[in-house]
């Protein structure tokens, strides 16, 4: 316990660190997500392009060749951030390519009759599309969505190792303090158990409000 009570404070501050890192990214994937989901389904070609790009670019890279990407590439175009909200970038920017996919597939389960109908009313696409595709299909994707943002949690580990307070960095300071390394990653473990249970429970809630009975 010594590794915890002695260190409440560092934990903490890598414990809300995570918490932040999670909430700003995934804030940043569901809104890039929907839109580029937007983008795959759109009648535009070039849209529907940029939309697969976006898709097949970042799911096919790895996320710390991403942060290196972002931390080290942008800069050199006069893009200079706190390191905070770069790991927020690209920790959204590589999200929102799943939360994407999940978004389609959730599209591609609403019977196509219902947005022929509704554009036979006179209902542009982006009409069609949110008020009466995308509110059906979120029913469906909601279990796998809070997947992906708990795996945005434990992803937002590589932060620390580009200068951005979280959890896991804890372990490099507690470790030069002497203190046994096993206990310093379990407390590390149960602070990641503890948002990706909370994660896990909000959307159990959603799911049992808003989901499909199966």
């Amino acid at each position: 316990m010594d590794a915890l009570t002695d260190n409440f404070s560092l934990y903490g501050k890598g414990f809300l660190g995570t918490v932040e890192l999670t909430v700003y990214a995934s804030a940043l994937a569901l809104v890039l997500g929907f839109v580029m989901a937007s983008f795959r389904v759109a009648p535009v070609g070039s849209l529907r392009a940029f939309g697969t790009v976006w898709v097949t670019v970042l799911r096919n890279t790895p996320l710390t060749l991403l942060f290196f990407a972002v931390m080290l590439g942008l800069p050199r175009f006069g893009l200079v951030l706190p390191f905070e909200l770069f790991a927020v970038l690209a920790l959204g920017c590589y999200t929102s390519a799943f939360v994407c996919e999940v978004l389609r597939s959730g599209i591609n389960t609403v019977p196509r009759g219902q947005g022929e109908a509704a554009r036979s009313l006179g209902m542009t696409f982006t009409q069609t599309l949110g008020t009466v595709v995308l509110p059906q299909a979120f029913r469906t994707v909601i279990p796998p969505i809070g997947s992906t943002l708990i795996a945005l949690a434990k992803n937002s580990a590589i932060a620390g190792a580009f200068s951005v307070t979280e959890l896991l960095g804890t372990y490099k300071t507690l470790s030069e303090l002497g203190y046994n390394i096993v206990w310093t990653f379990v407390w590390i473990a149960v602070g990641y158990l503890i948002i990706t249970l909370t994660i896990s429970a909000l959307f159990h809630v959603m799911e049992k409000r808003w989901g499909v009975a199966r």
